[in-house]
């Protein structure tokens, strides 16, 4: 029992740490201390919390809530991390922009293997817009800009991360490592400017060397206004020179960098949709040898019409008419280019198709249409059981329930229950389950 509480009063001592330096900004310190209190006590769910808030405050969505769930799964009650899931999951917009915070972030790195630096910085700029509080986004930009020598813009990068994660120990060795750069710089920027002021400081009249004083001033009237002329003249050339042409070229190269952008994703786009034009046009051919033949042809070639009908619906980015084509599909009637075809399109279709049948009718839901909620959701139940954390098959017993259809609300409310004990929806679906049973007694 003593070593029990040792190890309980270790764990302890650690989340006070963790916590202190969560308080004061150094947040990679914070990870380190609430790693060491979790490996004491596994199940201290304070810690396993703040370590999700911590994550989550670095800009590591992913590694936030695989804690969160950890936190859940081991108090499912009375536990701060359901509050956290719930309102990260219920707001679709911010869950999308952490799935595609991850898919640009790696597809920055990709770049970096490749060696298309620029490429890369593009991305990482829009991950960074997306997740302003990625401290690895921005050190990975910094290492970038550290490569072209920009090193002006990786100390602007770098001091974006430290603001985040004060002691984190990669950003401060990149500091330190830019600052001796721009250090170097300076240095001999100055040595250039004593060298030259030493030549201007004297000039060669016959065999003497006249030495004209450097800090020497011409107070004469005339020629302060010769000199505020010139200098106004030397501002107008600066500025129709220097200044336009600059504003001028970085006009030019931001309307470069976003034909770059439209021009990847075009890319990726037309190498997509050039691949299912190659398989279409096998496809064809295979088509018009079938009308020759005789017996099931007539049927084949229904099957193969429906599936050029859910391509056609997939090009024009009708998802919902793709994935309802889909299923009238009999992929045993197809042959085998065209059966990698069809696969193809499942996994294209599948999830998008569930996504976007579900937003429907999770907006027939919240606007009343329990008959039109009632039939989006059985879609996505049938393909998709335990669909955004079990809330369609919450939605669908609600609907059911509105339509007063009690069998199938019971059925749904059940399998809520079954599927996440614990929760608040659970604790609800029980709450309709016990209304329902009174409404039906006689």
């Amino acid at each position: 029992m003593d070593s029990y509480n040792r190890i309980i009063c270790l764990s302890n001592e650690w989340y006070n740490d963790g916590l202190e330096k969560a308080r004061m900004r150094d947040l990679s310190g914070a990870v380190q201390s609430l790693k060491k209190c979790l490996s004491y006590y596994k199940s201290n769910i304070q810690a396993r919390n703040l370590l999700g808030l911590v994550y989550f405050e670095m800009g590591e969505a992913v590694d936030a809530l695989s804690e969160w769930i950890i936190s859940r799964s081991l108090q499912p009650k009375d536990n701060l991390a359901e509050q956290y899931l719930e309102d990260i999951q219920f707001n679709r917009a911010r869950l999308n922009a952490v799935n595609q915070t991850i898919k640009k972030y790696n597809q920055a790195l990709q770049y970096c293997y490749q060696g298309s630096q620029d490429l890369a910085v593009i991305q990482l700029k829009k991950v960074l817009s997306m997740n302003p509080k990625l401290v690895k986004g921005y050190q990975l930009l910094a290492l970038l800009y550290m490569e072209e020598g920009k090193y002006v813009q990786a100390r602007k990068e770098l001091r974006a991360a430290a603001e985040i994660d004060n002691s984190n120990v990669m950003t401060l060795r990149y500091l330190r490592e830019v600052n001796q750069r721009l250090g170097d710089e300076s240095h001999a920027a100055k040595e250039e400017r004593k060298e030259s002021k030493k030549k201007a400081a004297s000039y060669q009249s016959g065999n003497d060397t006249i030495i004209q004083p450097v800090n020497g001033k011409d107070h004469s009237v005339l020629m302060t206004i010769l000199n505020l002329v010139i200098g106004v003249g030397i501002g107008v050339l600066l500025a129709w020179f220097l200044i336009i042409p600059g504003i001028r070229q970085k006009e030019v190269a931001d309307g470069k960098k976003a034909e770059l952008e439209a021009s990847d994703s075009l890319a990726e786009r037309n190498q997509e949709i050039k691949s299912l034009e190659g398989q279409i046009k096998q496809l064809k051919e295979q088509i018009g040898q079938k009308e020759q033949e005789s017996g099931d042809t007539k049927k084949e070639l229904e099957n193969y019409e429906k599936l050029l009908a859910v391509y056609d619906a997939y090009v024009q980015q009708n998802i919902q008419a793709a994935g309802d084509m889909m299923s009238q599909v009999d992929a045993g009637l197809l042959g085998s280019q065209a059966k990698a075809m069809f696969q193809t399109l499942s996994s294209q279709v599948g999830e998008q198709y569930t996504a976007v049948v579900y937003a429907q009718a999770e907006e027939d839901f919240k606007a009343q249409r329990y008959p039109e909620a009632v039939a989006g959701l059985e879609k996505v139940v049938a393909a998709e059981e335990d669909h955004n954390d079990g809330y369609a098959i919450y939605y669908l017993a609600q609907s059911y329930y509105q339509t007063g259809d009690k069998e199938n609300a019971k059925k749904y409310f059940q399998r809520m229950i079954e599927l996440h004990a614990g929760t608040l929806r659970a604790r609800r679906s029980q709450e309709y389950l016990n209304q329902i049973e009174q409404e039906t007694q006689p």
